[in-house]
C-alpha cells in the first residue's frame, strides 16, 4: 500500500505521537461539549424571547380588535342615503337606536376579548411570580395514621387555615404589640375550609383556641426563622390548642386537627397579624354589620355604631383580634362569628368586579397576601379553587360552624370538645353525607377533657347529597 496513502493512525507510536493524540482528542470532546451547550443556549434565548413577546401580541391584538370596533362605522354610502325614501321620525329614531345597539354589542365583545387576552398573556406570568413570593413551611402530614377513609376523601379540598399572632418584625404603629410584651407565636385563630370532591358546598369549622386538647410529641418550632430544629417538645396530655403552634408550629396544629377531625388537611395557610392589615388596606376595606356597637376592655372602642360599616387598617385588625367585647359573655365564641363572618365579607370583596377587573387592587392584594402567609401547598390554583366555590355559591351552600363543645370553660379554664357531636359532625364531612342542623342535647358522658386520636379503618363511601 501507499505510503502516502496511509493514516498517521499507522505510524510508529511514540511518546509525542500519544500525547498529541490525546490534546487532539481533548479539545475534541471540548468543541463537541461547546456545541451542545451553544445549541442548548439558543433554544433557550428562543423560548425566552416567544414568552416575553406573548404578552406584547397579546396586548397588540387588543388594542387593534379595541380600535377596530370603536372606529368601525355602518357603512352609509351618499348614493344609497340618497335613493332611500323619506323616513318619519318614528322610524329614524328605531334605526338610529338599532345602530347604536349594534355598536355597543361589538364593544362589550371587544371588551370581553380584550380580557380574555389579557388572562392568557399574564395567568402563566402571575402564577409564577406569586408562587416564588409566597413562604413555602414544612406543615403537612398526609400519611398520618390519623386520617380516616383517606381513600375516600380523594378530591377534597382541606384548608387548614390558622391565624397567628406572633409579633416578630412588628413596629409601634402596627397596632399589635411587640416581642418584648408577647414574645413567641401562638395561634389565635383555628379554622377549617372543607370543599368536597364535587365542589357542591363549602364548610367553615372553626377551632376555640383554649380547646382542651392531647397534645402529640412535636418538633420545636422557630417563629422568627419559620424553622423547626432537632429538638422535640414531649407530649402533653392535657393542655390547650393554641400550645400547639407555640410549641410544634403548624407541623403541630395540623397533626391535633387530623387527631380531632380525621380528615386530612392537605393545604396549610398561616396568616401573621403583622401583614394582615396590607390585605385589608389592598381592597380598599370590607363591609362587615354588626348589631350593637364593639367595645373592648382590651382594645378600647373598635365599632362604635351599629349596621353596616366598612373597616380597615387598625380597626380591621383589632376587630377580628377583640376578644373582651362588653356586653359578650361567650368570650372566644362572639370573636369566632367575627372572625367568619369578616372572612366571608373579605373573600366576597377580593372575588368582585371591583377588585378582579382593577389591576391595581388585584395585585396589592396578591402581593400583600404572599407577604402576610406562609404555609404548604398553597398557591393561585388552590386559593382560587377556595375562594371560587364560596363566591359561586348561596348563603345555604357555605355553611361556617364551630367545633361542638360545652360552651362552658372547665375548671382549667379550657373549653371541652362534645365527642358524639363533633364525631358525627366530621364524618358527615368525611362522607360527604348531609349536616345535621339539630341534634339532642348528648348525655353527660360524651363530654371529655380530651379528644380521642383513634383512626377509622374503612369508612363509607361518599354519598351524592351535599347537604
Amino acid at each position: 500500500m501507499d505510503r502516502l496513502t496511509m493514516t498517521d493512525e499507522l505510524e510508529a507510536i511514540d511518546d509525542a505521537t500519544i500525547t498529541k493524540r490525546k490534546i487532539d482528542h481533548t479539545l475534541a470532546r471540548f468543541s463537541a461539549a461547546h456545541d451542545e451547550l451553544e445549541a442548548e443556549e439558543a433554544k433557550k434565548r428562543e423560548r425566552r424571547e416567544r414568552l416575553a413577546s406573548r404578552p406584547a401580541a397579546l396586548l397588540e391584538q387588543t388594542r387593534t380588535a379595541l380600535q377596530r370596533v370603536v372606529t368601525t362605522t355602518d357603512p352609509e354610502p351618499a348614493e344609497a342615503a340618497e335613493e332611500a325614501s323619506p323616513q318619519t321620525r318614528l322610524q329614524e329614531k328605531k334605526e338610529r337606536k338599532t345602530r347604536q345597539a349594534a355598536k355597543a354589542g361589538r364593544i362589550a365583545a371587544a371588551v370581553v376579548a380584550a380580557l380574555v387576552f389579557l388572562s392568557i398573556g399574564t395567568a402563566w406570568g402571575a402564577q409564577t411570580w406569586f408562587d416564588a413570593k409566597f413562604n413555602n413551611v414544612a406543615s403537612l402530614d398526609e400519611d398520618s395514621a390519623d386520617i380516616q377513609d383517606a381513600a375516600g376523601q380523594t378530591g377534597d379540598e382541606n384548608f387548614l387555615m390558622v391565624g397567628s399572632d406572633s409579633r416578630d418584625g412588628a413596629s409601634a404603629e402596627d397596632g399589635v404589640g411587640d416581642t418584648e410584651g408577647t414574645p413567641g407565636a401562638r395561634s389565635d385563630t383555628v379554622m377549617i375550609a372543607h370543599v368536597p370532591a364535587d365542589r357542591q358546598r363549602v364548610v367553615m369549622v372553626s377551632f376555640p383556641r383554649d380547646l382542651e386538647i392531647s397534645r402529640p410529641e412535636c418538633k420545636r418550632w422557630d417563629p422568627a426563622t419559620s424553622s423547626y430544629s432537632d429538638q422535640v417538645s414531649p407530649a402533653q396530655k392535657i393542655t390547650k390548642l393554641n400550645t400547639a403552634y407555640a410549641v410544634g408550629g403548624p407541623q403541630c396544629v395540623t397533626k391535633v386537627i387530623q387527631q380531632i377531625t380525621g380528615m386530612k388537611m392537605n393545604h396549610f395557610v398561616g396568616i401573621d397579624f403583622n401583614g394582615f392589615k396590607a390585605m385589608v388596606d389592598a381592597v380598599q376595606g370590607v363591609t362587615v354589620y354588626n348589631e350593637k356597637p364593639i367595645d373592648d376592655t382590651t382594645l378600647g372602642m373598635v365599632i362604635p355604631q351599629a349596621g353596616e360599616v366598612r373597616i380597615s387598617g387598625d380597626q380591621a385588625l383589632n376587630y377580628v383580634r377583640a376578644r373582651h367585647v362588653k356586653g359578650d359573655p361567650t368570650s372566644d365564641y362572639g370573636r369566632i362569628k367575627r372572625q367568619q363572618a369578616f372572612l366571608g365579607a373579605l373573600l366576597k370583596t377580593v372575588m368582585s368586579k371591583d377588585v378582579i377587573l382593577d389591576t391595581g387592587k388585584l395585585s396589592g392584594f396578591i402581593d400583600a397576601f404572599a407577604k402576610a402567609t406562609f404555609g404548604e401547598n398553597l398557591g393561585i390554583n388552590q386559593m382560587m379553587t377556595l375562594a371560587k366555590s364560596m363566591k359561586g355559591m348561596g348563603s345555604e351552600k357555605v355553611k361556617f360552624l364551630t367545633v361542638p363543645t360545652t360552651e362552658e370553660a372547665n375548671k382549667r379554664g379550657n373549653e371541652v370538645l362534645l365527642q358524639s357531636k363533633s364525631k358525627t359532625l366530621f364524618q358527615a364531612l368525611i362522607n360527604n353525607t348531609p349536616l345535621e342542623e339539630k341534634t339532642p342535647a348528648p348525655p353527660a358522658s360524651d363530654t371529655a377533657a380530651t379528644p380521642t386520636s383513634s383512626a377509622k379503618s374503612g369508612g363509607a363511601k361518599k354519598s351524592s347529597s351535599s347537604g
